[in-house]
């Protein structure tokens, strides 16, 4: 019996050192093929043999600057970079090879070295994230809640978020107190997208700011403001954009039982718990009152409504799971993304003085004195649009997106392996010089009708492209156009003297020390 345990033994031990020689073999021979692959084009070094190149930069603003120094010395089209000697992945900056990545159907990077997969327990398998039939059925289902017949109600909405919004600013109006517009934008977005994709009316803004001392949470960088935000969903979806950027750039820390276990992945956990919480409150309440008075029939539907509602070929609706994804997807997009938008358009207002008064003039013609913007006002705003589209372009409020391989893809001559993970580094694209002249300089006027029949089409993608775009964008154009007309209409913005502004990129571009402003009545 013991001559038999010690051969069970020996052969088990056998067994995992052969395995574990075994998928080293298979290690050693993928790493000498990205050896060869990152050979042939421009590589983010020196390459240490431990760190690969994350030792070169402590945060995404650092590698983004790296980035752009490489693009302007050497014209690249794209550029790789190592996480520790673990894999290689590739950054595409320029509309050419952009183009290439955006016209495929590769998901969005849920495996190795995917950002994705860690966004996963807070936005689940949404929009956003999932891909295959998955992606496919749901988006069909959920297209219907941004069609335009859906969208034009929303604008009575935006002009009442909005003038909460305005009314918040009348004291530093009064005063010429300076103020942090992020948060309050922030707000802002935030009782927009509740009120129009949930029929949710809360006391988001008018109870939406108090002093710091107050504040309940305790952000990891620093951020200085006299205002801060109050409403705990606001603060939660900060912090947790900001622990996954953290996380992102400490590939050790990718295993989720690993991370799990840390001081941030309790944290995570913890605010994934509180905004999931809310989002399940406020489709369970709505689940109640379609089983109690049914779909709505005194107001229009929404993007719950719909996503209640829907229903495929088969007559299969979307499970809870799916339908809270895609709230959170939601409500995490429709604000976030577009208050760093609307935020670094006013910052640009203060910073530009002269391209504000040119918006003025054109809305001033346009609104005649009405406080409202409609609907059709929308349409006939070219200063205003190129106004926005040019600030998006200088900061672009989402800084990167990545999709994961599943073939091989050639880009600028080279074949990447699938497996491996691409980015589209929206920044640098906005900002490569062999496409935009005089990239760092503010000109509107780039986005007017003569100027963009000669651009790559590619050149510009604060949205992305491709069958995998943001399905929210014109929801989102709409809201910042009606905040900014009714901003510009209303008051004259100034920037801070001696205020340092400097972007912070994370999920979406934040402002490292706030966004201060002053703003003036206008007579």
């Amino acid at each position: 019996m013991e001559l038999f345990s010690g051969f069970i033994v020996k052969a088990i031990l056998t067994f995992i050192v052969i395995y574990v020689f075994w998928q080293l073999w298979k290690f050693a021979t993928k790493y000498k093929e990205w050896r060869k692959i990152t050979s042939q084009m421009t590589v983010i070094g020196p390459i240490h043999p431990l760190w690969g190149s994350l030792h070169l930069f402590k945060d995404i603003g650092e590698f983004m600057t790296i980035i752009q120094d490489i693009v302007s010395k050497k014209r690249s089209k794209v550029i790789c970079y190592w996480f520790m000697f673990f894999f290689p992945e590739f950054n595409v900056v320029h509309p050419d090879t952009a183009r290439i990545l955006m016209k495929s159907s590769e998901p969005k990077a849920i495996g190795m070295g995917g950002a994705y997969s860690m966004m996963k327990s807070w936005l689940g398998d949404g929009l956003l994230i999932s891909s295959g039939k998955k992606w496919e059925r749901n988006r069909r289902l959920i297209t219907p809640a941004f069609h335009f017949g859906i969208l034009k109600p929303y604008v009575s909405i935006y002009n009442s978020s909005t003038d909460k919004f305005l009314n918040n600013l009348k004291e530093f109006a009064a005063t010429s107190k300076p103020v942090d517009i992020f948060p309050l934008v922030s707000l802002e977005t935030l009782d927009t997208i509740l009120r129009c994709a949930f029929s949710y009316e809360g006391k988001i803004q008018t109870e939406g700011a108090q002093k710091r001392h107050e504040y309940p949470y305790t952000c990891l960088f620093h951020i200085s403001s006299f205002y801060r935000l109050k409403h705990p969903y606001v603060a939660a979806v900060s912090q947790l954009a900001h622990l996954l950027a953290d996380r992102w750039l400490q590939p050790w820390l990718y295993w989720d039982t690993l991370y799990y276990m840390t001081h941030k992945g309790k944290e995570y956990r913890k605010l994934c718990k509180y905004v999931h919480d809310f989002s399940e409150g406020v489709i369970r309440e709505r689940q109640q009152t379609f089983l109690t008075d049914g779909p709505p029939s005194n107001r229009h539907l929404d993007f719950l409504d719909i996503l209640l509602t829907a229903k495929d070929d088969n007559g299969v609706g979307l499970s809870f799971e799916d339908i809270r994804a895609e709230v959170d997807t939601f409500l995490f997009e429709g604000h976030d993304t577009t208050a760093s938008a609307i935020s670094w358009a006013i910052y640009h207002l203060g910073k530009h003085p002269e391209e504000q008064e040119i918006v003025y003039s054109e809305l001033s013609e346009l609104l005649n004195n009405n406080k409202q913007v409609s609907w059709e006002n929308l349409q006939t705003m070219p200063k205003l649009t190129a106004f926005i589209k040019e600030s998006m372009r200088m900061i672009a409020p989402v800084p990167g997106i990545q999709r994961q391989l599943t073939s091989p893809m050639t880009i600028d001559n080279v074949t990447i392996p699938a497996g491996l993970v691409v980015d589209m580094g929206i920044y640098m694209l906005h900002h490569h010089p062999d496409v935009w002249p005089e990239h760092d300089v503010f000109k509107p006027e780039r986005f007017l009708l003569e100027d963009i029949t000669e651009r790559h089409p590619y050149s510009f993608l604060p949205f992305a492209a491709g069958s995998r775009n943001c399905i929210g964008q014109h929801f989102a154009m709409d809201e910042i156009k009606v905040v900014l007309a009714r901003l510009i209409q209303r008051y004259k913005v100034f920037l801070v003297p001696d205020h340092k502004y400097e972007t912070h990129p994370e999920l979406v571009t934040r402002a490292k020390y706030g966004i201060k402003i002053t703003v003036e009545e206008r007579k």
